[in-house]
């Protein structure tokens, strides 16, 4: 893989919880590996919907950067609550690489126990979850946990080492995440 790829990052905003009717800000970040900023994409999901998947790809084909784009990294599997991305349509339908990013290893059971309270159509949402491996990747300081569709190991971890330049989060996720919150909070804090 070489290093100058580009890649874009995606991450939601922050949004307040128990209101299916809210939509959540999304930010893509368009990034040439390791970390210049060459665009900025903006669009929205429902909360704890069911259109990230489609959103995501309704943002990205008609953009003028879809053509230069070799990866798409996404912060966790869901955004905006539970709204899950189903990551190999995604893949087949961008035809690129799609990779999701977390800190910490995804509790399925705890997912599923949530999913099975609150949606008549969990076992939907855990399928796409389940549907994909779940990788750990060592990391500077702990280890982070990635799902991946359209790819293979060895190209995932290639993608994660051109694009992380300190800690464990790739600079494209770090990036929206940052975007993101400033837009939504007026400054940025927290972590991707």
């Amino acid at each position: 893989m070489k290093g100058q790829i580009r890649v874009c990052g995606i991450d939601d905003a922050p949004f307040a919880f128990g209101d299916r009717s809210a939509k959540a800000v999304v930010i893509g970040t368009i990034v040439r590996a390791p970390s210049y900023l060459e665009g900025v994409l903006r669009f929205e999901v429902s909360v704890d919907g069911d259109d990230s998947t489609d959103n995501i790809e309704g943002a990205l084909q008609p953009s003028r950067f879809r053509e230069q784009i070799r990866a798409v990294l996404i912060d966790g599997i869901a955004l905006g609550g539970f709204n899950i991305v189903d990551i190999q349509k995604l893949s087949e339908s961008l035809d690129l690489p799609v990779i999701t990013v977390t800190r910490d290893e995804p509790d399925m059971r705890g997912i599923e126990s949530a999913l099975s309270k609150y949606f008549d159509d969990w076992e939907e949402r855990i399928g796409r979850i389940s549907s994909v491996p779940i990788m750990t990747i060592e990391a500077e300081k702990k280890p982070i946990f990635v799902s991946y569709a359209g790819t293979d190991p060895d190209e995932v971890r290639s993608i994660l080492r051109i694009t992380t330049l300190r800690g464990s989060i790739p600079e494209p996720i770090r990036m929206a995440h940052i975007i993101a919150s400033g837009i939504v909070r007026g400054e940025s804090r927290g972590k991707a």
